[in-house]
């Protein structure tokens, strides 16, 4: 017990903070085991970018569309039904995987449908429960304990599924990992149901902190800044993935690119955590967003494994560096808005909107450039321009201020 304390220190870890963190570490070994090789599942089936497309394009429509419901039955009925409606979509999504099987690129709209709301559900919930069972004394240690659960769940994930999958033949791989997944899932569920009933109470005000932007000067510049995150994230989400493996022909080979990206992201994400003052929040940001662009011309002329490679490790860098000041200045700008604590629910789902509108904006112009010009020529310079979008977050956040109490 005393070597227990001695890890996580001197936390009070109650029963739904305990179930919560197992939950999330559930959900991140399902996704770290799945989620990249759904995409080349699909890609091995149809081999056309266009299908890919259209299956990330519903996703990122679907997903704010049940943000917003979400949150209005997160205001209105228990914030752990939320959280169970999330995780059995999620269930049904690999399920649905698992039945459709080798026609999947077929019901690329079903697919995506499901894993949008599964997402929508699943992260309203999540967040909301995360402010509501942690409390202040024990925050710090939740998300550092979830940070190390989901950079494990990076590193062991794709490559033991890399290796399952290279092992098998055809797609027998790919079914075991979808029904290993489909199995966390259920169990997630299952855990969901010792977690204490919460009941809501409250007006749903989504369209009055829409319009807050217009009062509220830092509250506009920060869901710009989403936008932009967003710009670049709908598209890098499934092509990079789908490079690795063009470049190798290998599961293994993309397993093994998540372990480097992974490893590299758990140690950068210590440090920042760890090293980063408040005063350098704005500089860590235009670095890593600077860090983030650079990158892209090691993959865009001449692609190779070794590349990408060493892109996954440089990026794994960048993203804690931009990520970890940004996420907190969203937080300080969230919790100096308006009603801030009343309306927390509101604001996470209007600034999920933005985030989702740049993604959206990002997969249709992926559509736009492989239907009009040659892939080979066209999608390099599309990553040019959407790269881009984490370099552009500097210019919002710059012009944040916080009154001085």
């Amino acid at each position: 017990m005393s070597k227990v304390k001695k890890l996580i220190g001197d936390v009070e870890i109650t029963k739904d903070l305990g179930l919560l963190l197992i939950i999330g570490g559930l959900y991140s070994l399902s996704v770290a085991l799945s989620n990249t090789f759904v995409n080349i599942y699909l890609w091995k089936q149809s081999g056309e970018f266009r299908d890919l497309g259209l299956y990330n394009l519903t996703v990122v429509v679907i997903q704010p569309l049940t943000f917003i419901l979400a949150g209005r039955w997160a205001k209105k009925v228990d914030r752990v039904i939320v959280l169970r409606i999330g995780v059995i979509f999620l269930t049904a999504f690999y399920l649905a995987v698992l039945i459709i099987g080798t026609n999947a690129s077929k019901f690329l709209f079903l697919l995506g449908t499901l894993l949008g709301i599964g997402y929508g559900f699943y992260w309203l919930a999540f967040n909301v429960l995360t402010f509501e069972i942690t409390e202040p004394e024990n925050r710090d240690f939740f998300n550092g304990f979830l940070g190390i659960l989901t950079s494990i769940g990076g590193m062991i994930g794709p490559i033991a599924a890399g290796f399952i999958i290279s092992k098998l033949e055809k797609f027998t791989g790919y079914s075991i990992i979808f029904g290993i997944s489909l199995g966390l899932f259920s169990l997630a569920v299952f855990l969901s149901f010792f977690i204490k009933r919460r009941p809501a109470k409250g007006k749903y005000w989504f369209r009055r902190i829409v319009s807050e932007r217009k009062n509220n000067m830092n509250w506009r510049l920060i869901t710009n800044a989403h936008f932009f995150q967003g710009l670049r994230e709908g598209t890098f989400a499934f092509v990079i993935s789908v490079f690795v493996f063009i470049s190798t022909g290998s599961e293994l080979a993309l397993g093994a690119y998540g372990l480097v990206n992974s490893g590299v992201s758990f140690i950068a994400y210590y440090a920042v955590s760890r090293l980063l003052k408040k005063q350098y929040r704005k500089k860590a940001i235009l670095i890593g967003g600077i860090i983030l662009f650079a990158a892209i011309f090691l993959i865009i002329f001449e692609i190779s494994y070794s590349k990408l490679l060493i892109y996954g490790a440089t990026i794994a860098i960048a993203y804690p560096l931009l990520l970890v000041p940004y996420i907190s200045m969203t937080y300080d700008v969230i919790g100096t808005g308006w009603k801030a604590a009343e309306m927390r629910i509101e604001y996470i789902v209007v600034r999920e909107l933005f985030v989702n509108s740049g993604r959206v904006f990002s997969v249709l112009c992926f559509l736009v450039v492989i239907t009009f010009f040659d892939e080979q020529k066209g999608i390099p310079i599309l990553l040019l321009f959407l790269g881009a979008g984490h370099s552009i977050i500097y210019f919002f956040i710059r012009k944040i201020h916080f009154q001085s109490t």
